[in-house]
């Protein structure tokens, strides 16, 4: 079976390919930074302490030109939906497992702030924005947890469940979000 009209099967024979894949290899090359070994090293190993595979480190440290200090959890992220509630063992064991991070949660209702407070692997604990806020009282409440924080918010990702999660990293000019799926997936 022969292809029809106006298909290359596969096959590039305009004039200059070779040169234009030449010059853009070269561009990309020269547009990523050449990083010292032991550099590349020291942020393997804080990529490692975060619980991110490094290609998720490096791209969120590339964005925001700072090094991470911590993770931000919805309780929805963390699996915990009401007081009295524990976190999931895996979940748990993940934060834990962190260094040198800070792990706060932000709890929606009916989950409190001081029931989260107790949670294993986290250190500090807010309410969360409501779902009903518009969208400038949630961007004010987010203010007012990284002000309550003395940290900048672009040095925390924001592990979250929903797109309105999103939101709040998005309002709180954080270094990224990422769902909870990816985080407690990856090892």
């Amino acid at each position: 079976m022969t292809a029809g009209i106006g298909h290359n099967s596969g096959r590039v024979v305009e004039p200059g390919h070779s040169w234009r894949k030449h010059v853009w290899t070269k561009a990309r090359k020269d547009l990523m930074p050449t990083l010292p070994v032991e550099v590349v090293r020291l942020r393997v190993k804080r990529a490692t302490q975060l619980g991110l595979p490094y290609r998720t480190y490096a791209g969120i440290r590339a964005s925001t030109g700072h090094d991470l200090i911590g993770f931000m959890f919805s309780s929805n992220a963390l699996h915990v939906l009401r007081d009295g509630q524990g976190m999931p063992a895996d979940r748990a064991a993940k934060l834990d497992a962190l260094i040198s991070t800070a792990r706060a949660g932000l709890g929606h209702r009916p989950v409190t702030p001081t029931h989260l407070a107790t949670l294993p692997g986290i250190d500090r604990a807010f309410a969360a924005p409501r779902f009903a806020d518009s969208w400038a009282d949630m961007r004010d409440r987010m203010r007012e947890i990284v002000v309550e924080m003395d940290q900048p918010a672009d040095r925390f990702v924001m592990i979250g469940d929903t797109a309105f999660e999103r939101e709040w990293a998005e309002a709180a000019q954080m270094a990224g979000y990422l769902n909870e799926a990816q985080f407690f997936r990856q090892g």
